[in-house]
Parts: structure tokens; C-alpha cells; sequence
């Protein structure tokens, strides 16, 4: 039954609605005077109240039926549809953008949820400082090369702070670096001031691991002196490098803050120790004798004198003896 042109229609607000202010407009007519033949309709009809009728027809706001008459439905049916397809199209453009991060992530190395690429030295070594610094317990490294420093100095205050602070310091550092008296001279005073270090001759990459929940691993470019780094979060691949790490802990000779030159003919004595230690640890004569403060005579002198005592007709053979013995 119809009830006349309505007296008063609500405003719509135009803003909030997938509709033109066209189509709005189209509508609250149609709301007056439907149902009504659309060719009757489109007779007073502008070219711009044609275009925005064929949009309400097609979100199926506006009905026509078999006879060409044109009938108004509730909008709440139309735009429920509307935005049904919607989230249907924002579901694929998230589907969409997974897969090109996964390309992204495959070319560029970066966007894993593990793992975070740094990019140039001083972003890496600022990186490095802010790990030592947030440590709470324990601060771990396999040293390689000075990849972050210009020099060989080390350590820097921040790894002094931490130990201030009671953080535990493990380190292990490849044989060749303390070729350097002034590396070696470093690596003493942080183990004066409690670092632990171990020597081992040579060492697969440089990283830290701080606590159990991240992991910088040190990446020196292939070309030039740029280094970048590799950020590992928790993870299986954070846990096989500090797996990694205590492989080499348990590999390797203990370093210590002063040469102690002291032979007891008591065997074995703390100096033979340590430079059993230094050799199956793979130092040069020239190395282990700046490690304990002697000259290459005196390695090579006592070196012999071991093999002679053990029975040992090589360096190896007298690594093998005394770990049968026990005194390694």
C-alpha cells in the first residue's frame, strides 16, 4: 500500500558509505517514488543520476525486476554484501603480501622472523654494543678478526661495565690473532678483569651470543673493509650456534692474564700444562713463547725435553700421551 511521498527522509552520511554522493542522492529519490519504471525514471533523470543509478543496481541496493520497474531494497543487505567482498579482497592482499615477502626475504636475505640483516660496520658495531650492554647473565664470542674495530684494541668499557655488573664473559679466540702482542696484551686485561678465554687455532665465523636470546654473527664483505651483520633471535639456528660454541669452548687451551715461568720437577707442573695446552691447540713456537713470556729457545727446549719424558717422537704423539695421562 503506498503512503505518499515521504514528509521528512534522514539525511545519509555520505562519507561512511562505498557510495558516490551521486548514488546517495539517486537513492533517497527512489525512496520517494519506487516502485517506478526505470524508463519513467530516467525521462527527469541527469547523465549523472544514470551513472549512479547503474551503481546501486549492481551493488543491489536498487532492484529491477522483469518489467523494468525499479524497486528499493534495504541498504543493510547491500553493503553487508559489499563488505563481505571487501575482506575478501583485503584477505587476498595479506595472502598476496606473504608471498611476496617470502620472494622478498628468498633475494634479499631479510623479513625472516629469526633473523635480521645489518648493514655496515657501524650499524653492526653499534649492535654489538647494545647486546653486551643489555646482557643479564652471560656474553659469549668466538673472536675471528677485528672486523668491527680499525685497530686491534680490545676490549671496549661496555664489555668492562658488564663485568662490573657480575655478567659472565666466555670467550674463544683464534690462535693467529694473538700473534699480535697487542691483541695478546688485550685478551690478558679482559681476563684480569674476569673474562674467561680459550684459544683455538682456527675458528669457522666471528659471532656473539648474548644469554639464550640473541646471536650476532659477524659478516665481513666479500670486496673492501664493509662488514654487515646477521641479527638471530630465538630460534633452532640460535640454539645450533650456541651448540657451535661450546664445541669450540671445550676445544680449546685456556688463556691467562699472566705468564707464570715457574718448573717444579714435579710433572705435570702448571707451566707444562699450559704449554701442552698451547700446543694441541695449534699456536706457533713464536706464539706460545709470547703467551708465557719466554723466548723460542725455550719453548722448543722444553717441548723436547716433554717429548723425550713421554716417549713421544712428535708434537702429535706428544698431545696423544699426555691425554692418556691425564694431563691435559
Amino acid at each position: 500500500m503506498r503512503i505518499g511521498p515521504l514528509a521528512v527522509t534522514p539525511a545519509l552520511d555520505v562519507e561512511s558509505l562505498p557510495l558516490t554522493a551521486d548514488a546517495v542522492d539517486v537513492y533517497q529519490h527512489l525512496l520517494r517514488v519506487a516502485p517506478v519504471a526505470q524508463r519513467t525514471f530516467l525521462t527527469t533523470a541527469s547523465p549523472r543520476a544514470t551513472r549512479a543509478l547503474a551503481g546501486l543496481l549492481s551493488s543491489g541496493a536498487v532492484h529491477r525486476d522483469a518489467a523494468g520497474v525499479l524497486h528499493v531494497r534495504s541498504p543493510r543487505t547491500a553493503l553487508e554484501n559489499w563488505a563481505a567482498l571487501r575482506e575478501m579482497e583485503a584477505a587476498r592482499a595479506r595472502a598476496a603480501a606473504e608471498t611476496l615477502s617470502g620472494l622478498y626475504t628468498a633475494v634479499h636475505g631479510t623479513g625472516a622472523a629469526f633473523v635480521e640483516v645489518i648493514e655496515g660496520k657501524d650499524a653492526v658495531r653499534e649492535l654489538f654494543r647494545q647486546l653486551q650492554a643489555g646482557a643479564r647473565a652471560e656474553v659469549r664470542g668466538l673472536e675471528r678478526g677485528p672486523y668491527l674495530r680499525d685497530t686491534t684494541r680490545v676490549p671496549e668499557e661496555v664489555q668492562y661495565a658488564a663485568l662490573r655488573r657480575g655478567r659472565r664473559y666466555r670467550c674463544v679466540y683464534e690462535g693467529e690473532l694473538l700473534h699480535d702482542e697487542a691483541m695478546l696484551a688485550a685478551v690478558r686485561a679482559t681476563v684480569t678483569a674476569g673474562e674467561q678465554a680459550r684459544v683455538f687455532p682456527e675458528l669457522p665465523l666471528k659471532m656473539v651470543l648474548v644469554d639464550d636470546d640473541r646471536g650476532l654473527v659477524v659478516l665481513p664483505r666479500a670486496s673492501g673493509d664493509e662488514t654487515d651483520g646477521m641479527l638471530v633471535h630465538r630460534s633452532r639456528l640460535l640454539e645450533g650456534l650456541s651448540e657451535l660454541f661450546e664445541v669450540f669452548w671445550r676445544l680449546g687451551a685456556p688463556i691467562h692474564a699472566t705468564a707464570d715461568t715457574t718448573e717444579p720437577d714435579a710433572e705435570p707442573t702448571v707451566a707444562t700444562q699450559r704449554l701442552l695446552a698451547l700446543l694441541t691447540a695449534g699456536l706457533t713456537d713464536e706464539a706460545i713463547a709470547r703467551d708465557l713470556g719466554v723466548s723460542n729457545r725455550t719453548v722448543h727446549r722444553r717441548v723436547s725435553r716433554l717429548q723425550e719424558l713421554l716417549g713421544a717422537r712428535s708434537r702429535f704423539q706428544l698431545g696423544v700421551q699426555a691425554t692418556r695421562r691425564g694431563w691435559l
